[in-house]
């Protein structure tokens, strides 16, 4: 996986909570776009914001809430690469 691919995955969650500026979000969406293992891997983490979204109903999750499941998604996301 390059360095590239690393930080488009570290950055996923920005891109799908619009929390990055737009040439940003090109530029992870033009990723995706052209890359397999990363849209494999976007595929997977996208339905799992939609699941929270669906179990949470228009509850907006507390930020420290949100930080603590980026880190954990980021953390197993690492150790499957590994």
């Amino acid at each position: 996986m390059s360095d590239e691919c690393e930080d488009v995955l570290d950055e996923v969650y920005l891109y799908l909570d619009l929390e990055c500026s737009d040439e940003r979000r090109q530029l992870i969406k033009s990723h995706l776009d052209e890359c397999s293992p990363c849209l494999r891997e976007f595929g997977i983490e996208q339905e799992v914001k939609a699941l929270v979204a669906r179990c949470c109903g228009a509850e907006k999750a507390p930020d420290e809430l949100k930080a603590r499941l980026r880190a954990k998604l980021s953390e197993i996301s690492v150790e499957e690469r590994a």
